[in-house]
């Protein structure tokens, strides 16, 4: 690992809180206790009704560096997370979820590994609710890796916002973050429109499971409200119409692909479903490159996009 100055670049922490008196001081203290010590800390609240405020408070009283900002109404969490992030006066920024516990050198390893680059992040180790480990990475569940197209996005993506790191200039050109996307999905995705993701292949994070996470690595679990098939294939075309206007706004040149992939999600039309499917197959080693899905099943996978719509 290389060196830093500890002065500069400068890094801003935003912790997105809410109802997270449990576990918030272990996470607080692994974010003050890092080698290179973050300018600033943000406990964004979003309207707690437990002890998270107080705590937040105490320890900012103890920090100078903390700042606690409390919201009157709820935002949810893509928004709160914004909201922190628009507030954060640094170089850099890392998100924080309130209930993790960061190793020591993650902001430096980061940091290090980002060079020229919008955005890394590294693999995380699970932990129950305990502290215990799961002896299990998120890496074991998805492929993680580095994005450099935002074909990679097309579909869905396996970088976490609890272990990015990215350049602030990164937020101005992701605001406002939409609601069809998780705040950690549109930040890797706006990234591929302007440079890489990097991925540095090491658990920098103990990341927390228990019954009240926001999103959590099981994604078996079905946290949304149910949805009608006419639903779900209507916030499909308007997620993928997002992806495009985005991709053709900052003039990249695989805005032609998204294009193409956004038109045949407008109807199930023959032309439409070959359109589809033959696009999915083109470019399965790209979209699908997050899934552990062998050679064969990625051919599926484009045969079965002649049927449906992800």
């Amino acid at each position: 690992m290389g060196t830093l100055d500890n002065n500069t670049p400068t890094v801003a922490v935003v912790v997105a809180t809410y109802n997270g008196a449990n576990y918030l001081l272990a996470q607080l203290e692994s974010i003050v206790q890092q080698t290179y010590k973050p300018a600033q800390i943000i406990i964004i609240d979003d309207a707690s009704t437990d002890d998270t405020i107080t705590i937040a408070q105490a320890f900012a009283t103890a920090h100078p560096e903390v700042m606690v900002v409390q919201n009157e109404t709820r935002l949810g969490y893509i928004k709160n997370f914004e909201k922190g992030m628009l507030l954060a006066n640094a170089s850099y920024v890392a998100l924080s979820d309130q209930d993790d516990i960061w190793m020591p050198y993650k902001i430096e390893k980061l940091l290090v590994a980002i060079g020229d680059q919008m955005l890394a992040y590294s693999d995380s180790e699970l932990i129950d609710a305990n502290g215990h480990l799961l002896h299990k990475k998120m890496s074991s569940i998805k492929n993680q890796l580095a994005y450099h197209t935002p074909i990679m996005y097309a579909i869905g993506a396996w970088a976490p916002g609890h272990a990015m790191l990215f350049k602030k200039e990164l937020v101005d050109k992701a605001v406002p973050f939409p609601s069809l996307v998780t705040h950690d999905f549109w930040l890797g995705f706006v990234a591929t429109c302007y440079s890489k993701v990097v991925y540095v292949n090491e658990p920098l994070v103990h990341y927390r499971q228990h019954t009240q996470n926001a999103i959590g690595a099981d994604t078996t679990k079905n946290k949304t409200v149910s949805l009608t098939l006419a639903q779900k294939k209507q916030q499909a075309r308007e997620r993928m119409c997002l992806l495009y206007n985005k991709v053709k706004a900052t003039g990249h040149a695989d805005a032609v692909v998204f294009e193409k992939i956004n038109d045949s999600y407008s109807s199930f039309s023959l032309s439409n479903n070959v359109k589809r499917a033959k696009l999915f197959f083109d470019y399965r080693n790209l979209i699908l490159a997050y899934k552990k899905k062998s050679a064969l099943l990625k051919i599926l996978f484009a045969v079965k996009m002649f049927f449906k719509i992800d």
